[in-house]
C-alpha cells in the first residue's frame, strides 16, 4: 500500500465543524486502501493568540518557553482530528513532533529538521491506523521541544514524506496552489498550475507565504512531488517538481516580504560582537555585506534580518544601540520587492528593466541582491505594496 503525507494549515482547521469534515476527507482516502499520515497546524489564530498571551506577561519571553507553548496549538488540533476519524470507524493516533521523530538542531522558534526516524509512525501504519501528527515542531538532540518557524507544519510534513518514500506530499491550505503574486493585493493575479523546485524555494526565501523554503529542500532532494490544493474547494491546484530550465523562462512571479529590518554597523571592532550576540539568541542573518577593511576609516558593513521569528526585536534593538552607540544604524522602514524568474545571471535585462519602472512611479530603492532566480530590491515599506503592483502589472500583466 502507497502512503499519502497531507499537510492540513491554521485555516483549514480552524474550528471543530472544519475539522469533522476534513476527517470525512481523510476517511474517503483510507478507504480506498492507501495509508495516510496527516500533519496538522494549530486550529485558526490560535498561535496568534499564544504569543499575545505571552507578551502580555513578558516582552520578551524566553524563546526555549515560547517552543514550549506554541507546540501545545498542534497538539490540540491533532487530538481532536483523532477524534473525529475516531467516530467515523477509522482508527486514528495522534502524534507530536517528538514522537513522530522528527529531529532538530538547538535553535529555538526557528529549528532546522535535521534527521527524522519515523519508526513510531510506521509502527501505526502497519496496524491499519491513520496517524495524525502535529506541525512546525520536533525534539532538539538536546531533547528540548523546538518549533520549525513560520510554514513550519509544511516542513514537518515534507521531511516525513522523505523519510516514508511516500508517493505524495497534499499540501491543503484555503487558496488553491500558487499564484503569480499574492491575490490580497493584486486581484487579477495568475494560477501557476506548476513550478519548479528552485522557484518555490526562491518564492518562500524572499518572503512570499507559499511553502517554506525548508520543505521544498526536502522535496527536492527527495525528489517528492508537492500538490498545493484548496482544502474545501477541489479543483485547481499548483504542482511543484523538477522543471528542465529549457522550460523555464523569463518573470514568473513578483513577491514581497515586509517584515525586515537593515542594520548597518560603522565599527570594525564591534562587527564579531553583533554577529556572535545575534548567534548566540538564535537569530539569522541575510544578505551580508561589506566595503572597506576593519580598522580603516571607511568600513561598513550591512545585513539584513527577518523579524517573523523574533519575538524579541525590541530587546535585541535596545542591546545594540547601548552597545554600539553611534557604530550602529538601525532601518526599520524598508520592505524587500523580489522578482522570481530564471535566467537573470544572464543579463541585466530584467534588473535594468526593473529599475526604470520603479524610478518611473516614483519608487526609490535602497538595496538590490540577486541569484539566477531573484531580483530583490529594498525599498520604502509605506510603498511596497505600490511596487508589488507596479511590477506585477509590467512583468506579468
Amino acid at each position: 500500500m502507497g502512503i499519502i503525507v497531507q499537510k492540513y494549515g491554521g485555516s483549514s482547521v480552524a474550528d471543530v465543524e472544519k475539522l469533522k469534515r476534513i476527517s470525512e476527507i481523510i476517511a474517503a482516502i483510507k478507504n480506498t486502501g492507501k495509508d495516510v499520515v496527516a500533519v496538522v497546524s494549530a486550529m485558526g489564530k490560535t498561535t496568534n493568540s499564544l504569543i499575545e498571551m505571552a507578551k502580555q506577561i513578558s516582552p520578551n519571553p524566553s524563546r526555549r518557553e515560547m517552543d514550549m507553548l506554541l507546540s501545545t496549538g498542534e497538539r490540540t488540533t491533532m487530538a481532536l482530528l483523532c477524534i473525529a476519524l475516531n467516530e467515523l470507524g477509522v482508527e486514528a493516533i495522534s502524534l507530536t513532533g517528538s514522537q513522530a521523530g522528527i529531529i532538530t538542531n538547538d535553535r529555538h522558534n526557528n529549528a532546522r529538521v535535521i534527521e527524522v526516524r519515523p519508526v513510531r509512525v510506521q509502527d501505526e501504519l502497519e496496524k491499519g491506523k491513520v496517524v495524525v501528527i502535529g506541525g512546525f515542531q520536533g525534539v532538539s538532540y538536546k531533547r528540548d521541544i523546538t518549533t520549525l518557524g513560520r510554514g513550519g507544519s509544511d516542513t514537518s510534513a515534507v521531511a516525513l514524506a522523505a523519510a516514508l518514500n511516500a508517493e505524495r506530499c497534499e499540501i491543503y491550505s484555503d487558496v488553491d496552489g500558487v499564484y503569480t503574486t499574492d491575490p490580497n493585493i493584486v486581484e487579477d493575479a495568475k494560477h501557476l498550475p506548476e513550478i519548479s523546485y528552485q522557484q518555490i524555494q526562491e518564492m518562500a526565501e524572499a518572503g512570499a507565504k507559499v511553502l517554506n523554503a525548508q520543505a521544498v529542500q526536502f522535496a527536492k532532494e527527495a525528489k517528492i512531488a508537492l500538490y498545493a490544493r484548496s482544502t474545501f474547494k477541489p479543483g485547481k491546484e499548483t504542482l511543484i517538481k523538477d522543471i528542465s530550465k529549457k522550460e523555464l523562462t523569463g518573470v514568473l512571479a513578483v513577491v514581497y516580504e515586509k517584515e525586515i529590518i537593515r542594520i548597518y554597523v560603522h565599527d570594525s571592532d564591534k562587527i564579531e560582537w553583533v554577529l556572535n550576540y545575534l548567534e548566540e539568541n538564535q537569530i539569522p542573518i541575510k544578505e551580508f555585506q561589506q566595503s572597506g577593511l576593519a580598522g580603516d576609516a571607511g568600513f561598513k558593513c550591512s545585513f539584513i534580518v527577518s523579524t517573523t521569528n523574533v519575538y524579541d526585536w525590541e530587546k535585541v534593538k535596545e542591546t545594540f544601540e547601548d552597545k554600539l552607540r553611534e557604530g550602529i544604524y538601525i532601518n526599520e522602514s524598508l520592505g524587500a520587492l523580489s522578482i522570481i524568474g530564471e535566467g537573470f545571471s544572464r543579463n541585466n535585462n530584467v534588473l535594468l528593466e526593473t529599475f526604470k519602472l520603479l524610478q518611473k512611479n516614483n519608487i526609490n530603492f535602497y538595496g538590490v541582491n540577486t541569484t539566477s532566480f531573484r531580483i530583490s530590491i529594498l525599498v520604502e515599506r509605506d510603498l511596497l505594496e505600490e511596487a508589488v503592483k507596479v511590477c506585477h502589472g509590467y512583468w506579468i500583466g
